[in-house]
């Protein structure tokens, strides 16, 4: 029926702030900077993976009214909106200092998961972005793995 995922959106406050953090630290490219007059269209895309695409969405109209905008709004800048993206490295460490380097604040170092590496930030809107390292070969989760996912002492 699909043949694949072209463009899934992240909402934003400020597409212009956005810019700087996506691509001026991330470092994903422009796809479509459009004035369509009633909005802007504005997407981003990783150089490795050009077809897929990020919508950097300002909550409101058309798509949302003034009021659910506003609650949108509210909920992104509490960062209650959920993983707004999953983005995966070779070294997940190097990416962690190099972003650092950049002022990328992050909000979990990187640890040592049964899935790979990975560490935690959040864009300047409040959005939450996780960066994996897969790990190779088969993923084992463990009872202890899932008591300090739980917050437990194991």
């Amino acid at each position: 029926m699909f043949n694949k995922i072209t463009i899934h959106s992240i909402q934003v406050l400020d597409q212009d702030e956005a810019l700087d953090f996506y691509v001026d630290k991330l470092g994903f490219e422009i796809a479509d900077d459009v004035d369509m007059g009633f909005m802007r269209w504005l997407t981003i895309a990783l150089p490795s993976d050009p077809d897929r695409q990020i919508l950097l969405e300002v909550p409101g109209p058309p798509a949302l009214t003034e009021e659910v905008a506003a609650q949108v709004r509210d909920l992104v800048t509490k960062g209650a909106l959920g993983a707004a993206a999953i983005l995966t490295t070779d070294d997940c460490r190097k990416t962690f200092q190099e972003l650092s380097t950049k002022g990328v604040e992050f909000t979990e170092e990187p640890v040592e998961q049964p899935y790979g590496i990975d560490c935690a930030l959040r864009d300047p809107f409040g959005n939450h972005i996780r960066i994996t390292q897969p790990a190779t070969g088969p993923v084992e989760i463990t009872d202890a793995d899932k008591a300090r996912w739980a917050g437990e002492n194991a």
